[in-house]
């Protein structure tokens, strides 16, 4: 298999496993993986807020998709917008008890999904190995 094809296999294989957890995490919220992933970071930051440019360094998009996204997510009451303190420009996302509530749901369907996943039957050195591998690839060059 060639470099292309490893990449193509790579990105084939990051669109499945999402399509796996949509399908959970719909089927049990009405969520999907990138929207578990947004309210995540946000629960995960310090004071539980990000700005959209914050969230989208962390999961990977645009700020204008990280807004776009939030948008159903405040509709449902799993996050408020706020405005910065230093900044009234600055909009920061704010997870709701309502949020809380939803990962402590889908934290719980997420594990299950992966725990079905085969990485889970590989030693410890084998997810390392490839966890070294990734982000290698991530890496500036």
């Amino acid at each position: 298999m060639n470099s292309i094809q490893t990449i193509e296999l790579l990105m084939s294989t990051s669109d499945a496993l999402e399509r796996r957890l949509d399908r959970g995490l719909s089927f049990l919220r009405g969520v999907s993986y990138r929207e578990y992933r947004l309210l995540k970071c946000v629960q995960q930051s310090p004071q539980q807020k990000m700005t959209r440019v914050e969230l989208a360094a962390a999961v990977g998009l645009t700020p204008s998709a990280v807004t776009r996204a939030l948008k159903p997510l405040e509709k449902l009451g799993y996050v408020t917008t706020e405005r910065g303190i230093r900044d009234a420009r600055q909009n920061l996302a704010v997870l709701t008890e309502g949020g809380q509530v939803l990962l402590q749901d889908t934290d719980a369907a997420v594990n299950d999904i992966v725990e079905q996943l085969p990485i889970t039957a590989w030693s410890n050195t084998r997810r390392s190995n490839l966890v070294e591998l990734l982000q290698a690839m991530q890496a500036p060059n």
